[in-house]
């Protein structure tokens, strides 16, 4: 039996137990009637790609259209991620393809190697997915049905292709449109060498899969076979992966050294500084995948450009249904007709849609807002015991504000910095709560790292205003169980001293924009909620210079 053949039914078991694989309907298809061509597309290493062409029914052979393309591990024939598919045929489920055939585009998807029909190795995120996007883009724009413009678009994994293709700028590539991209995948798996844990859905959406599962999900995926009615090219390249790559893959997505030429040559951060090629990004704060993290790093190191973003109160997803915000095709579809299909219009919105964790919506410039003021808070100090799995006050140091006077309006990055005694081997995490007048308390945000001498956090964004007479809660622990994977260390750290740094906005805002809230939202004011105690509330209350930096409501 082969390594792969081992690998597979392996992972095809623990995935059934996690309800990954359960047989379901189909999605639906498209949608609107389509012509539909298949191409394979060499790359210059030899590694042959396998492309999807989809064009509006009756246009002629020779018609030349705008392109938008996805390029994607999750495509092939018989299964999009891990929902099997029934009907054979280009896999679109989730694509906005009847919006972009009405609208005269031809759409384009692509398998990154190894995945789906195309022949090679996967490298998550390396130098030869890199180059599929890159040669796919160029390939796209030099065909006989094409203007030469092509525009990216995807969610998640097909976010991050779409970001390699702006860090590489092939010929031809006029625009991107990435919601809930990867960046920088060794953020995506760790947090300063904490792997994360991502949800087990369908069954769960709390966090259960350690990131180490990750790569390893990829290769059941890369070890999907063609169907019967796919070519003989096909069905020979979705089978094809080698012992060697299937160890090299695992080994390199489970190290959590940072420092590895593996991760470091896929950090695209630094080579998306000054971008100008235009941008359409978004990204959920209460994303339970790729988290809002370094993609604002990107965001506010663009180069001139019409670029454009969402971020909000929404999970992993675009926000065409998802996120309760009525026209973002309408702004997706102007951003392609403008700058792919080069046609004279003005893409409706604002430059940042903003999605407050209030149900409210509003316009800005920039995000974080340039009146985001940064207010440092010294926390309580105290030992905390490095145990995990069951809670207890041994785990935790409170500090907690008196019931604010009025509205402050978290926007921006936290950040905290810890001067620690304890083993390395131990971990310190930090969150914020808003706690309410009853004492229940909404997580905010969070961040972890290793416990050193000095431990500096930085924790997810996020856009949150916290109403008057509720409080601010600051909780430094070990680890919340269900987001980050840490084997107990089973010592006392002990913290020496502790500053939060706090976004707030200096200027008061009032929401601009109509918008509803979002299924994750609804659950995480559900979920992310903890009542805390008299001995708790009553014991961590301390000053906080809070008084009034937003200013009256």
């Amino acid at each position: 039996m082969t390594v792969g053949s081992v690998l597979l039914r392996g992972l095809a078991g623990v995935l059934l137990m996690l309800g990954v694989l359960a047989p379901v309907t189909a999605a639906d298809p498209v949608g609107v009637p389509y012509q539909w061509s298949q191409s394979f597309i060499t790359a210059p290493d030899g590694t042959r790609l396998h492309a999807d062409i989809l064009r509006p029914e009756g246009i002629a052979a020779d018609t030349r259209t705008p392109v938008v393309m996805t390029v994607s591990p999750y495509r092939s024939h018989t299964a999009y991620l891990s929902v099997p598919r029934l009907e054979g045929g280009p896999s679109t489920d989730d694509l906005h393809v009847a919006m972009f055939l009405n609208a005269g585009y031809t759409y384009v998807i692509v398998d990154l190697r190894g995945y789906g029909g195309s022949s090679g190795c996967p490298d998550f995120g390396g130098p030869g997915e890199r180059s599929d996007v890159a040669t796919a883009v160029a390939w796209a724009a030099g065909q006989p049905w094409s203007t030469g413009r092509v525009g990216m678009i995807g969610t998640s994994y097909e976010a991050w292709t779409g970001m390699m293709a702006l860090a590489a700028a092939p010929a031809g590539l006029a625009a991107v449109a990435a919601f809930g991209p990867d960046v920088d995948p060794y953020a995506y798996m760790y947090m300063q060498g904490v792997a994360w844990k991502f949800s087990g859905k369908p069954v769960t959406e709390s966090g259960i899969r350690p990131a180490e599962m990750t790569g390893f999900e990829h290769l059941l995926i890369a070890s999907t076979p063609g169907r019967p009615d796919d070519s003989p090219e096909y069905q020979s390249n979705a089978v094809q992966i080698s012992a060697g790559c299937y160890e090299q893959y695992a080994a390199n997505t489970t190290n959590h050294d940072a420092s590895t030429p593996f991760w470091r040559e896929r950090d695209l951060v630094a080579e998306l500084r000054g971008n100008t090629i235009p941008l359409f990004v978004g990204q959920g704060f209460l994303d339970y995948n790729t988290r809002a993290y370094r993609i604002f790093d990107v965001w506010n190191a663009l180069g001139p450009g019409d670029h454009r973003a969402w971020f909000g109160q929404w999970g992993h997803s675009d926000c065409d249904s998802k996120c309760g915000a009525p026209d973002f095709a309408t702004q997706l579809l102007a951003f392609f007709d403008k700058h792919v299909a080069d046609r004279d219009i003005e893409v409706p919105g604002p430059r940042v849609t903003v999605g407050q964790f209030d149900g409210g919506w509003r316009s800005e410039t920039a995000w974080p807002p340039a009146d985001s003021r940064r207010i440092p808070i010294d926390l309580r100090t105290g030992t905390y015991t490095d145990r995990g799995l069951l809670p207890g006050p041994d785990r935790e140091i409170w500090s907690i504000s008196e019931p604010l006077s009025t509205t402050q309006h978290i926007s921006g990055i936290p950040t905290a910095t810890l001067r620690l005694s304890g083993p390395p081997t131990a971990t310190v995490a930090v969150e914020l709560f808003d706690i309410a007048p009853d004492g229940r308390g909404t997580i905010i945000t969070r961040g972890i790292a290793p416990v050193a001498d000095t431990a500096d956090i930085r924790l997810l964004a996020q856009d949150w205003p916290i109403i008057a007479g509720h409080r601010l809660g600051v909780r430094i622990t070990d680890v919340v169980d269900d987001v980050w994977s840490h084997a107990a260390a089973n010592a006392q750290v002990t913290v020496l001293a502790a500053r939060l740094d706090l976004p707030l906005l200096s200027i008061p805002r009032t929401p601009d924009l109509t918008g509803g809230t979002s299924e994750a939202w609804a659950k995480w004011r559900v979920q992310k909620v903890r009542t805390l105690g008299p001995e708790v509330l009553n014991n961590a209350v301390m000053p906080m210079n809070l008084s009034n930096e937003t200013g009256p409501r």
